[in-house]
């Protein structure tokens, strides 16, 4: 079963959710593996502390141009819809950080003298933490294009009975990326004014994908109804409250797990996939 633990803001408790929901799987006997998607700023590894077992270099294939054949007609200018190619002065300028790695210009050079190579985007770092298998995708600081790394961490985490993948926040490709295929959502807000409005957005998204999903409010002692009061009007599920509570707050602040402060909170994760089973299944 894949599940993808996705926000509409940022601060949620998104980790925190998909790191405590792996570990408790994993401890109940379930083969886990989790996989850390928010691969501008991937952190599931600071409260799992994982044993890196290997890394892999994430490329894309970046076209070059071989002069000897080239005639600068501006083809594969004219083809590119993002503009990563310009014919100036009988030269073809690439522009690496603007390429999709689509191939088009290849393909549509009459002179057949677009090749490519491949230029290196990210990583990929797999390992092993309380014994779940865990995988991490990172895109190189400068990089503008997270997907194509996305894509890639998904691929090569694919083996296990659960895949858990911690989404990045928000609403946008990276995040479309990452819940794509997936056969649930679990979204984590907040009761607040940004929670809602940004939850509103997720929902729209995953509601357009046709994905099923249900809702973790956390902190939910704190700040107003709104967020319960939209569930029950959309008929959205209410899967988990948790509380605004100082030990999960601790537990947070050294890196740690909320099991390892709050372990009555084990069963609680266990009640929660057990639900997300018998929705998916409807």
């Amino acid at each position: 079963m894949r599940i993808a633990v996705a926000s509409g803001k940022g601060g949620t408790g998104k980790t925190t959710i998909a790191t405590n929901l792996a570990v408790a799987l994993a401890e109940d006997g379930h083969s886990v593996k989790l996989v850390d998607c928010d691969v501008e700023e991937p952190n599931a590894q600071v409260f799992l502390r994982p044993h890196i077992e290997s890394s892999i270099r994430v490329e894309v294939l970046l076209p070059q141009v071989d002069y000897d054949k080239c005639t600068a007609c501006g083809e594969c200018a004219s083809v590119c819809r993002f503009h990563a190619i310009a014919v100036i002065a009988n030269q073809v300028l690439i522009f690496p950080e603007l390429c999709h790695s689509c191939g088009g210009c290849i393909l549509l050079c009459p002179e057949r003298a677009m090749t490519h190579t491949f230029r290196p985007i990210g990583d990929i770092d797999s390992g092993r933490s309380h014994g779940l298998a865990w995988v991490e995708g990172r895109l190189t600081v400068g990089e503008a294009q997270a997907p194509p790394v996305i894509k890639a961490v998904k691929k090569a985490a694919s083996d296990a009975d659960i895949i858990l993948y911690d989404a990045p926040p928000g609403t946008s490709c990276p995040v479309v990326e990452t819940v794509k295929g997936c056969d649930y959502c679990i979204l984590v807000t907040e009761p607040t004014p940004f929670g809602l409005n940004d939850l509103t957005l997720a929902v729209g998204m995953l509601r357009k994908m046709n994905i099923p999903f249900g809702v973790v409010i956390n902190r939910s002692d704190i700040g107003d109804s709104a967020v319960e009061e939209y569930c029950g009007r959309e008929m959205i599920h209410i899967l988990a409250r948790i509380p605004h509570d100082r030990n999960i707050i601790t537990a947070y602040s050294e890196g740690d797990l909320m099991l390892s402060h709050r372990p009555e909170y084990r069963d609680r994760m266990l009640r929660l996939y057990d639900s997300i089973r018998r929705q998916a299944a409807a």
